[in-house]
């Protein structure tokens, strides 16, 4: 699962992009909609898990225990507004390069988001049983061939696949261990607020890169 895991990123990319063709006489309205469709189609799980780790620091800031609050199925206030701010930011960058035609920019990042996470499984521990399981899965081998292979994929869709990549795992490991200084540990919804962080950011670097 964790070898294919870019290509998800992949896939649903694709989908968004020929969604967005079959729409584009609608203008921004079309790129909205595709931009929407594309968190639709993985769920949501990740705009979820901003919720979590929100109301898990803004709790450590009040000295409650954070994985007690990361783990409750309701979400406060600054779940919310957190999730808002990320959907806001996410659905705005991706209606951008719709609207520019940075199309394979879009899917790079799509697959180096989710290659990230890749690095992530074999530089924490996890206070999550699953995760647990996943990183003890993915041996080098893995890692290193669905590293080659989804490079190999990228580089052919954008020749700034490799500076993206560099940037996309750097950025990884920066939040990641940021929100793991505020919390005290890595759990999967810290990998989905990492991943939706490293896909906004991307989004604006190409943006300012490119446009």
């Amino acid at each position: 699962m964790l070898f294919t895991l870019p290509l998800v990123g992949l896939i649903l990319g694709t989908i968004t992009v020929i969604l967005f063709t079959l729409l584009s006489s609608l203008g921004w309205y079309g790129a909205v909609l595709s931009a929407v469709v594309y968190m639709i189609l993985y769920g949501f799980i990740h705009t979820e898990a901003v919720m979590d780790v929100a109301d898990a620091i803004y709790a450590s800031h009040s000295g409650k225990d954070a994985y007690k609050i990361i783990k409750e199925p309701t979400v406060g206030a600054m779940g919310v507004l957190y999730a808002v701010a990320v959907m806001l930011l996410k659905v705005s960058g991706i209606a951008f390069l719709l609207m520019h035609n940075l199309f394979f920019e879009f899917i790079t990042i799509l697959i180096i988001s989710r290659l990230s996470l890749l690095i992530l499984f074999t530089v924490h521990n996890f206070k999550s049983s699953f995760a647990t399981k996943l990183k003890e899965s993915l041996s080098n081998l893995y890692l290193i061939s669905s590293f080659i292979l989804f490079t190999i994929i990228g580089s052919l869709l954008s020749f700034e696949f490799i500076l993206f990549l560099i940037e996309g795992s750097l950025l990884a490991l920066i939040f990641s261990y940021a929100i793991k200084l505020k919390i005290g540990f890595v759990n999967g919804d810290v990998l989905g607020a990492t991943l939706e962080g490293v896909e906004i950011s991307l989004f604006l670097l190409v943006a300012l890169m490119l446009v």
